[in-house]
């Protein structure tokens, strides 16, 4: 079944499959930690945009965690998965524990992966937010009221491979949804994946600060062309 060698082979087909489809130099690329992020420098790479991160986290049911009833994301945001929440019987308050045990990491992972600074100004921009795939599309959802709630003009979430109810859902709050291959029911992402580890925090640092390195070096580049005309 699987498809893509790892989250690079997945990242660099994805970014060939978005580039000219947008057409815009302000467009910025964002990456849910963790496994998000090293798909998302390669379509960063592929279409010379600017990297950033957008700190999500799902909120798993208790008895099975990693079964989404929803997500969290950075400036307040909490998406509710009801018909998930509803059928298993959760209660209020265990939704609850659980939501506050992921702020918890959230809350560590954004001190983490920003290091004191702010993130990437999305006003006015087009976002592409990229995962390495959605199985409930809950933390994508999440990741796109974020985006809107920073001013984004449109936001385009983009992943390898996405399941078709995961898709449809994020469309109700994404202008689009790319991928590069859909699939009916429920699945696991790492199946479509040859080599599936798990990213480590420190990989996320490195793939931000290469990025950022990529940028500054194009500006310096380019202010060097302008100044020899």
């Amino acid at each position: 079944m699987a498809q893509f060698i790892d989250r690079k082979d997945a990242g660099c087909r994805l970014g060939t499959r978005l580039v000219g489809a947008f057409g815009d130099c302000r467009a910025v690329v964002i990456g849910l930690p963790r496994g998000g992020v090293p798909v998302a420098y390669e379509v960063a790479r592929v279409l010379h945009c600017p990297l950033d991160v957008i700190v999500v986290r799902k909120v798993g049911v208790p008895s099975h965690p990693e079964f989404a009833m929803g997500a969290i994301g950075e400036d307040g945001i909490l998406v509710v998965e009801h018909g998930t929440v509803e059928a298993l019987g959760v209660s209020e308050a265990q939704f609850a524990r659980v939501v506050a045990d992921e702020r918890v990491e959230l809350e560590r992972r954004i001190r983490l992966y920003r290091q004191g600074e702010s993130p990437v100004n999305l006003e006015g921009r087009v976002v592409i937010i990229v995962d390495d795939g959605l199985a409930t599309g809950a933390t994508a959802r999440a990741a796109c009221e974020v985006a809107r709630t920073r001013g984004a003009a449109r936001v385009i979430v983009a992943t390898p491979v996405t399941s078709v109810d995961a898709a449809k859902r994020v469309e109700r709050v994404a202008d689009r949804v790319v991928s590069l291959v859909r699939t009916g029911g429920p699945f696991a992402v790492g199946e479509w994946y040859e080599n599936f580890e798990q990213t480590s925090d420190e990989e996320v640092i490195v793939d931000l600060a290469k990025a950022k390195h990529a940028q500054l070096a194009s500006a310096a580049s380019k202010s060097t062309e302008l100044r020899g005309v």
